[in-house]
């Protein structure tokens, strides 16, 4: 018997009896976009942490630590520091109380700041959601063997397991919304923790220990910048760093919370919650590296005949390997169930995200101003399931699931970010800089990520060549308009700026 997938299909079996269960408590707009803004604080903990952590550490940033080493911290570190940054500002952002990042834009700035914001978050998200859809593919094909000879998995071909992930992630987040996804995230997340700790223990274990480890991997495998220099750190750091700044279902599930003080203290645990998994998953993949090191299926011979060199896509699935290949069935499939939860607690807040966009900062605002509460939720409900088609046809442009994921990091971090910021930070800022930043940032990170892959060329400089260099032209472009067409245009009044910079004592003496 294949326990691996019954344990699989146990899990799926919950999740939509969850949804299924929680769809008769949403009765309003407010119920499916913030969870009737009545989330307490452990929840929102979790749902933070689930939200996270998803197929970009799972795959993209296991693939790297395979590759890299320690390295690979980096970037998971501008997630954490960029996590403590918004702590500072999360009660602020629920006391204004809108419904998503998008309306906040257009009370500071305009309306077309709204819209190129819903703009810039969809191009994201969709890239977001898009690569759960293939790590969950990845994962029904090893879960579905057709034999038991684990060096060629004959399961679940990996395009129809991909089909399969993304109608289920599209069921489960129309069901309920933000309901029926904060509902899941506390048992999703003890999955998560349970699950990788320990696969950890007991992989050190069969690697023979941290001191055989050491010994077989190379020096570099240690070493702070990866033997790359500072520059490619902060290529990967950066990313990170500035997508959580300006993260929109982050944004989001605050707005979900009880009160601005909840919102607050779920910074802090998500901040804790965060670095433990990121870290022990990037653990989990550097003792891989050790038990497979220059050895298939994660090695090949180099074309050169310079030894053996770690083939790319096939690093990035060296958890689900592990699980299925190195561990006992019973923490294997517990390791592939908290695979399976961070794949779909993602996965559902990035399609929610922008349907949300779509319904309210779209059809509400400029289509149909005397939309119905119930009106809105029914196209946000078709719109999860347009997005999630859209994010499968996205698939086809990108090999690698970091590759994706720094677009869609870099997206909102050079897009969304500045101009997101500045309405917290800033009181010069302006519409018409906003509205630059925004659209420059945009421009920048299509034309990085897509300009080689139409005119393919060595003569790319780096940061266009390289995704892990990106950031660079695309946020110092960014920053530059907003700051450069601020300062050149008429500052905004001061009913503007003040509601986003005020606090109340209320808050300060709750804190």
């Amino acid at each position: 018997m294949n326990v691996y997938l019954w344990v699989v299909l146990a899990y799926l079996t919950i999740l939509v009896g969850v949804a299924l269960r929680k769809s008769r408590q949403v009765k309003t707009k407010a119920d499916f976009m913030v969870a009737g803004r009545s989330v307490p604080t452990h929840l929102l903990v979790a749902t933070l942490v689930c939200t996270w952590i998803g197929s970009g550490s799972l795959f993209g940033g296991a693939g790297l630590a395979f590759r890299e080493g320690v390295g690979d911290l980096w970037l998971s570190a501008g997630a954490w520091l960029g996590i403590i940054v918004v702590m500072f500002i999360a009660g602020r952002v629920r006391r204004i109380a809108d419904y998503s990042v998008p309306e906040l834009l257009e009370r500071r700035y305009n309306g077309t700041a709204r819209l190129l914001g819903t703009i810039v978050i969809m191009l994201a998200y969709l890239s977001i959601a898009a690569y759960q859809f293939r790590g969950a593919g990845w994962l029904l094909n090893r879960v579905t063997p057709l034999n038991e000879n684990l060096t060629s998995l004959t399961g679940l071909d990996i395009p129809w397991g991909t089909i399969l992930s993304a109608v289920t992630i599209m069921t489960f987040t129309a069901l309920a919304g933000m309901v029926s996804i904060v509902a899941i995230d506390v048992f999703n997340g003890t999955l998560m923790i349970t699950g990788v700790f320990v696969a950890l223990f007991l992989l050190v274990g069969k690697a023979g220990g941290w001191s055989e480890i050491a010994s077989t991997l190379p020096p570099e495998r240690f070493e702070v910048f990866a033997g790359k220099g500072p520059l490619w750190a902060l290529g990967v750091f950066f990313p990170t760093f500035f997508l959580l700044l300006g993260e929109s279902s982050m944004y989001q599930k605050f707005l979900s919370a009880k009160s601005a003080v909840s919102a607050r203290r779920a910074a802090m645990g998500m901040v804790v919650g965060v670095a433990a998994i990121e870290i022990a998953l990037a653990l989990v993949a550097i003792v891989g590296s050790a038990i497979y090191f220059n050895q298939a299926p994660f090695f090949e011979a180099a074309a050169d005949g310079g030894g053996m060199r770690v083939i790319k896509e096939e690093s990035e699935n060296v958890i689900l390997h592990l699980a299925r290949s190195d561990l006992p069935p019973a923490a294997g499939c517990l390791l592939l169930c908290a695979a399976l939860a961070i794949i779909f607690s993602t996965g559902n807040t990035f399609l929610m995200v922008p349907s949300l966009n779509a319904g309210h900062d779209v059809y509400k605002r400029f289509l149909k101003p005397m939309a119905t509460d119930a009106e809105v939720v029914r196209v946000q409900r078709i719109m999860i399931f347009v997005f999630g088609s859209l994010a499968f046809v996205l698939l086809n442009f990108f090999k690698s699931i970091l590759e994706m994921a720094l677009m869609a990091y870099i997206m909102v971090g050079a897009g969304l970010t500045p101009a997101l910021l500045a309405t917290f930070l800033w009181k010069r800022v302006t519409p018409q800089g906003a509205v630059a930043s925004l659209l420059t940032g945009m421009i920048s990170v299509l034309a990085c990520n897509f300009l080689p892959k139409i005119f393919a060329s060595d003569a790319w400089p780096i940061w266009i060549q390289d995704s892990e260099y990106h950031v660079y032209p695309a946020v110092i472009l960014s920053i530059v308009a907003l700051v450069g067409v601020s300062l050149s245009t008429p500052p905004s009044p001061r009913e503007k700026w003040a509601p986003f910079m005020s606090r109340p004592e209320t808050e300060a003496s709750s804190t």
